[in-house]
Formats: C-alpha cells, sequence, structure tokens
C-alpha cells in the first residue's frame, strides 16, 4: 500500500511505514532505485529542480539513553547529535577524522542529516540505528556520519541539492552514500529497514552499495564526480549585466501575485492545496501587490489581494495549526482546513507570522491580528526564552501521554471530550461547542486529517465559526463571552502543564532570532495603535509594548556577547553551551542585519545601526561574489564544503539573497557614504537571478520585492526630532510606524545625544543638519521627506499619519 506525500508544489509516493505514526510524512521520501545501483552511470541533473530546498519539519527523536554513548557525539553540543549517541552505530560528526578513517579503510561514508525535531528521523532511529544487525552492517562497511541539519546547514545544503536534483524530492532524514572524498554515490531520505512493496529497505541498500562499491568503485567515483561538476555549473550563477532591463522588477511582482491568485483556495485560505505550510513570504508579496494596486488607483483589486490574505491569516488562526490554548503556530497542516498540525513549532514560523499578522494590522487596524500576534510573542515568552534573553530554536511534536508511556505525535496537544468537562465543568458545553469538540473526537473534517485514526477519540480544538457569531448564538454579550473563553483557556493550560511536554531545542541559531527579533521590535510600535481600552484573554497577557522592544534588545545583545567576535567582526552560526564550531553564514548576516535595522528604525539606539553597518561590510567581504554578483551561502573556508550556492528560493524560511537585496535598499536610504555601493550590489545580485524572476517568480516572492523597491525612484523617508525619554516622542514614533509602507525608512535623532549626533555627521550629514535645525526645545518634531523636498515639520501625531496616509 503506498502512501501520497506532498512536496511543495508536487506528488510523490511513499511506503506506509510500519512506525505508529504513519499518519503524515512531511518532506520523507524513499526514493525507487533500479538494481544493481542505477545511479553509477552519469544520470544528468535536472537543473530546474536543483534550487528548491523542501518547505517543512519533522518531529524530535527521543531522548537518549545515559547508560551508554558513543564518545564522540556525546562530546557534541547539538541535541541531535546528543540524541544518537546511544545508538551501537559507530557514529562520528563531521570532521577530518571521520573523512580520514574513511581514507584509511577505502571504505564509502553513510551520511546522515536530520534534527532534534524531526520525528520521521526518530522512526529511521528506531527501526535501524537502534538494530544491532543494522549497525553491524554499517560498522563493517561503511564511516557513520550524523550532522545537525540546523547546525550545518551548509553540508545539507550539498547534499539535499544533489538528492532533489537527481530524483526529485527531499527531506529530513537525508540518507546520503559517499565516497572517501566527499562525493555523493546515491541518496535518498528515510528508508524503512527491510524491503517492502517491490522495493528495497535500508538493509538491502547497504549490502547494494557495499557490493557496488567492491565491484564498481571506479564508475561509482566518477559518478559523483560528474555530479559534482554537474551541480556546481548549474549553480554558477553570475549577472550578465549591471542591472536588470526596466519594467521586469514590476512584472515579476504581478506576475508572482497572479500565480498566487490563482493557487489561491477561496474557502479556506491559503495558497496551494493540502498539506498547507505557512509560507509568510508569500503574504509579503500579496500585500506589497496590494499596495502597489492601491498607488495606482485600482481600489478593487487591492481590496481582492487583501482579502485573500485576510481569508488566510483568519483561518490559519481559528485552525488547529494554531495551539489555541498555549500560543504560537505549529509547522503545517496535513489537510486543507488548518486543521489537523504535524504539533512542532518551529521558531522561523513564529517570528515571520507576528509580522505578517502586525502588517494586516496596520491595514484594516482589526485587532484580531494585532492579538493574534500578541499570542506568538507570548508564547514565545513564556515558553522558548533563555535567562539570558536567547531565544530557542523549537518545540517537539512527540511527547509522552503520561509519565513512562511512549511517545505519540501531539500527545501534548489533544483533548478528550471527557477531559474538557472534568476541567472545565460548567463551562465545559459552551467550550465544546466553540472548538467542535466531540465525544468521538473531531479530526473529521477532512479525509486527509487522520487517515490512519491516530486521534480517534481525541480533539485538535478548531474554531469553526467567529467568535462574534458563537457568542451571539450563546446570548452572552461577546465581553462576556470572551472573557469565559479566556478563562477556560487558562484552565486546560494549566492541566496540560502537568503532562510530559515535548522536548525543546534550546540551540540558538542567528538567523531564525534574527526574525525574532524583527516581530518583537516591530510589535513594541506598531501595536501601539491598537484602540484604547482593548481587553486581552488568555494565552494573550496585554504586554506592554515597551517589553517587546526589550527582549529583542536583549536577544541581539546575547548574540553579540556569544556569537560575535569583536576582532574579526564575525559571526558564529549557533549556540548551546558554548559557541557551535560552524562559522557564520549568509542568512545569519542577512536575517540579523535586517533585524537590527528593525530595532533602530523602531525605537532602538544607532548603536544596533552602527552593527549592521558592520555586519554589512562583514558578509560583503565573506560572502559576496565581486565578479560575478550576488552572494554566496558559505564563506568558502571549508575544504569539506563542497558546493558554494547562491540561493534564491523563498521558501519555509526567506533566501539570504532575497533579505540581502531589501536590506541594501534600506542601508542605502539610511547611510549616504556607502549609498551608491549598497545600490549597485543590490543591482547586481537582482541581476544574477535575472531568468528566475522572469520564468519562476512565485519560488521568489520575497525577491520579487525586493527588486521592485530598489527600482522606485525615491523611498519615502519620516524623520523624528526629539527627546527621547518623552512620552511624545513615543507617540510620534508610534505614529510614523502605523501605516504599512514598505517603501519607507524612518530615522529618529535626539539632537541632545552627542553621540547620535556623530553617528549621524559620520553617517549622513543631510540628516544631521535636518535634525539640528528643527530640533526644538519643548516640541517634538515629524518631517516627511520624499524626492529631496520635504514637508513642513509636524508636532501633531495624528497630523503625521495624515502625512503618511
Amino acid at each position: 500500500m503506498l502512501k501520497r506525500l506532498f512536496y511543495p508544489r508536487r506528488f510523490v509516493y511513499h511506503y506506509k511505514p510500519t512506525y505508529n505514526s504513519a499518519k503524515k510524512l512531511d518532506n520523507s521520501q524513499s526514493f525507487p532505485f533500479s538494481w544493481p545501483l542505477s545511479v553509477v552511470s552519469c544520470r544528468p541533473i535536472n537543473f530546474s529542480r536543483v534550487p528548491a530546498m523542501a518547505d517543512g519539519g519533522s518531529h524530535q527523536t527521543a531522548p537518549s539513553n545515559p547508560q551508554k554513548r558513543n564518545s564522540r557525539l556525546a562530546e557534541e553540543h547539538s541535541p541531535y547529535l546528543l540524541q544518537h549517541a546511544h545508538n551501537p552505530v559507530d557514529w562520528y560528526p563531521w570532521g577530518e577524522e571521520a573523512f580520514a578513517e574513511a581514507r584509511k579503510r577505502d571504505i564509502p561514508i553513510f551520511l546522515s542529516i536530520g534534527y532534534s525535531t524531526c520525528h520521521w528521523c526518530h522512526v529511521m532511529e528506531v527501526e535501524s540505528f537502534e538494530d544491532e544487525e543494522v549497525a553491524k552492517l554499517l560498522n563493517d562497511w561503511f564511516v557513520s556520519i550524523k550532522v545537525d541539519r540546523e547546525e550545518r546547514p551548509d553540508v545539507d545544503k550539498v547534499y539535499m541539492t544533489y538528492v532533489q536534483a537527481l530524483y526529485g524530492g527531499g527531506g529530513w532524514p537525508l540518507s546520503v552514500f559517499l565516497s572517501p572524498d566527499l562525493k555523493p554515490l546515491m541518496g535518498g531520505t528515510y528508508f524503512p529497514p527491510d524491503d517492502k512493496y517491490g522495493r528495497p529497505g535500508f538493509k538491502s541498500i547497504l549490502r547494494k552499495v557495499k557490493e557496488a562499491w567492491d565491484t564498481k568503485k571506479e564508475i561509482l567515483v566518477k559518478s559523483g564526480v560528474f555530479a559534482m561538476e554537474q551541480l556546481s555549473e548549474a549553480l554558477a550563477a553570475v549577472a550578465k549585466s549591471e542591472k536588470l532591463p526596466d519594467g521586469l522588477p514590476e512584472r515579476a511582482v504581478q506576475k508572482c501575485a497572479e500565480q498566487l491568485a490563482d493557487s489561491y483556495d477561496s474557502k479556506f485560505g491559503g495558497f496551494g492545496s493540502a498539506p498547507k505550510f505557512p509560507r509568510p513570504v508569500e503574504i509579503q508579496l500579496m500585500l506589497y501587490h496590494k499596495k502597489k494596486l492601491k498607488d495606482n488607483q485600482m481600489q478593487g483589486e487591492a481590496k481582492h489581494d487583501l482579502s485573500m490574505v485576510a481569508l488566510t491569516l483568519q483561518s490559519m488562526a481559528r485552525g488547529g495549526i494554531h495551539d489555541h490554548v498555549g500560543g504560537g503556530f505549529h509547522r503545517y497542516s496535513v489537510d486543507e482546513c488548518w486543521h489537523v498540525p504535524h504539533f512542532e513549532k518551529m521558531l522561523y514560523d513564529q517570528g515571520q507570522l507576528v509580522n505578517a499578522y502586525l502588517d494586516v494590522f496596520s491595514l484594516t487596524k482589526d485587532v484580531f491580528y494585532s492579538s493574534t500576534s500578541r499570542d506568538i510573542l507570548d508564547y514565545l515568552r513564556r515558553e522558548m526564552i533563555g535567562p539570558s534573553g536567547e531565544i530557542f530554536s523549537a518545540e517537539d511534536a512527540d511527547s509522552a501521554e503520561f509519565e513512562g508511556a511512549s511517545r505519540k505525535e501531539g500527545a501534548f496537544y489533544v483533548w478528550t471530550s471527557q477531559e474538557i468537562d472534568d476541567i472545565l465543568g460548567e463551562h465545559a458545553p459552551l467550550f465544546k461547542e466553540h472548538y467542535y469538540i466531540k465525544s468521538s473526537g473531531n479530526c473529521d473534517l477532512s479525509t486527509m486529517s487522520d487517515p490512519h485514526d491516530e486521534f480517534k477519540g481525541k480533539n485538535v480544538l478548531i474554531e469553526r465559526n467567529s467568535t462574534s457569531a458563537m457568542a451571539s448564538k450563546s446570548g452572552k454579550p461577546l465581553e462576556e463571552y470572551l472573557k469565559i473563553m479566556g478563562t477556560c483557556r487558562k484552565k486546560l493550560y494549566d492541566a496540560r502543564s502537568k503532562r510530559p511536554k515535548p522536548s525543546l531545542d534550546n540551540k540558538v541559531i542567528v538567523s531564525w532570532n534574527g526574525l525574532a527579533i524583527s516581530a518583537f521590535a516591530r510589535a513594541s510600535k506598531i501595536l501601539k495603535d491598537e484602540p484604547e481600552g482593548t481587553q486581552y484573554h488568555f494565552p494573550v497577557v496585554g504586554t506592554n509594548p515597551r517589553v517587546y522592544m526589550e527582549v529583542a534588545e536583549k536577544a541581539a545583545a546575547f548574540i553579540r556577547m556569544n556569537l560575535y567576535d569583536e576582532q574579526t567582526r564575525r559571526l558564529q552560526h549557533s549556540f548551546r553551551n558554548g559557541p557551535s564550531k560552524a562559522p557564520g553564514f549568509l542568512d545569519d548576516y542577512a536575517f540579523l542585519i535586517s533585524a537590527l535595522i528593525d530595532i533602530y528604525e523602531f525605537g532602538g539606539s544607532t548603536y544596533w545601526l552602527a552593527w549592521a553597518i558592520e555586519l554589512q561590510q562583514t558578509q560583503d567581504k565573506l560572502f559576496l561574489d565581486e565578479e560575478g554578483g550576488g552572494y554566496f551561502n558559505t564563506p568558502g573556508e571549508d575544504p569539506s564544503v563542497l558546493l558554494r550556492v547562491k540561493e534564491d528560493h523563498d521558501g519555509a524560511e526567506p533566501s539570504g539573497n532575497s533579505v540581502a537585496v531589501i536590506n541594501l535598499v534600506r542601508l542605502a536610504s539610511l547611510v549616504a557614504p556607502a549609498s551608491d555601493h549598497y545600490k549597485r550590489n543590490a543591482q547586481v545580485l537582482l541581476a544574477v537571478f535575472e531568468k528566475k524572476l522572469r520564468e519562476t517568480a512565485m519560488a521568489m516572492p520575497l525577491m520579487c520585492c525586493g527588486a521592485d523597491l530598489l527600482g522606485v525612484p525615491s523611498r519615502k523617508q519620516v524623520v523624528v526630532v526629539g527627546d527621547k525619554a518623552s512620552e511624545e516622542f513615543d507617540k510620534m514614533l508610534a505614529a510614523a510606524h502605523s501605516s504599512y509602507n514598505p517603501n519607507k525608512t524612518v530615522i529618529h535623532i535626539d539632537t541632545r545625544d552627542a553621540e547620535e549626533i556623530g553617528f549621524w555627521e559620520e553617517n549622513n550629514e543631510k540628516i544631521a543638519a535636518m535634525a539640528k535645525s528643527n530640533s526644538a526645545a519643548d516640541k517634538v518634531v515629524a518631517l516627511v521627506c520624499q524626492n529631496f523636498t520635504c514637508s513642513p515639520p509636524v508636532h501633531d501625531p495624528n497630523l503625521l499619519i495624515s502625512l503618511l496616509d
């Protein structure tokens, strides 16, 4: 029996595994092979498959057994590697010790890549890596290497690109066989231990690879070399001109918006069919396109764009992909109605989704969106932030139903009808109707929700109607109804807290922290636009927006203190019990630079902006292709990483190049001496991806926005001058951020601060002069400038809002 499995925009087929969580398979796939090893022939690479990284993730492995440990992995910091330290497989971490052993014994390498919240990584561990027979085959015939893809995304990218290009799909766990010089020989993802359904199991594959290595080694090695040569050629994108042709950015935005609209689900929201992943870059593109339509007086079309985004975000927030009890969002929904999710929670989703809801709040002033933003931020503050302000990576999907029980997916999050009755008492009937809770279980809204009855008798909370409609039906005033629902959720949260909790991956990743820091910083001002007297209900706790900026600055300070070398001005990629061995990658620099600009623009000091400028210089030094344009994903200093890629795909996370373009546009509006340099680098970067922007715009929605931003003749600048400690200044700065406009830079200056004035005199003399000439001892002043012309100064936040509108 084969099971249908989703990849972004594509379906493939998969075995039904024997593991008890066979309901849904993320992006894991066992690839068909014809034996003896079909890949020994120099099979052509499919270039069109190369750039797209599989969206999505999986879940956590079981805790490791402290009684039996592999000393090599036991010395690592990665939670994923530590989880495998007890396996009978003689694992090595990625490094020269393993490579030298493979060369010495002249045997292939088996490379297994996953991460700590990866459910199917756990399946393969239980079925194969904890099996003594499999371990003996691996130990006798291979050098086995474990890699955490979150700790070493550079290594993962090389071999995921190979697997995707050769077979058309990918995911984790990633299983690849390499020659001792690290060239790929063949690969796949999850393999069941034994032959099934006419396809080889992992044991058979090990035997076949061993046989091929013994009898056809030369052909195998040539195949690997050939594959790497093809991939290097395919990925060696260079600019053929200094900038994009006129009109292409606008056409790319339009084409991407049209393609997304064609894939829009008008019933449940979202772009594409089930399973449904949050892809916030799609939301960003549609909102950007909406703004362009409005500016061009195309009000009807602009409203249609906004309506698609609104229904998508509303459906997600009301669906089971949203944790109604504890806040935050799960990774994705397996069905079309956003109901039954994969239950892991990833930091990169939380940060991006906050910004999506904040943007729609800025456009609509509907507190539904601001409250959802708060929901996510308050979840992060409650569950995901360490003692020094660091923000952790992920929470697992799997947990035990009770102490000592085996782990199951979603056990922490699902409810029986009887549990609701016992915990909520008199309010149980009202709550059960609101969240569609049934004694038989509610995972029945789609045939895709629970095909193997894993959640029979269990309920995943979902709101199928609006709160106002449900309050009206109950006969209760809306505010009373909301208060009851909040009280019920708090009781369930307290009861749930007594269950065995999902594992927490407390690794700190710079790029993911950057996404979250940006969200906290932006929320600190945008949420000040909520109506006075707005009521909040658990899991939203009514945090003062100023606190969110404190969270952002503390997280950024942790990175600077622990993952930044002041002498070399370089970042490390991640931290857990100390910095990882991996250097910072392009995403780390680009996402952090974006976050630091946000901290400054939304009220932080020029200290953060100065660091952003410093990091941009380092990013250019380490990653910029001076001749061909664009940024590589790695510094290129590690000889064991065989490919340097110029990533362009905006998937579950935006690409580093897309974020870099927007960073360069923003910095060019702030820093006068380097403005032309920033713009030129952005222009040549975009020229590298001209063909992709022309032909596959939907794969890079954020880069489409960046390209169009660069082409706007003049960026709007809002300059706020005054006493930053005053309440009036805070209100004026909030007014500057009250409207949605991606083509806007906000600059704020306190002329009494000598260090701040010195910064602007060095980096933008015109801004410094403007601030001095408009400084007033007892007033806060704001100016709106564009095309080298500024509005008369205003002293009233409401007048500033009118100017910006």
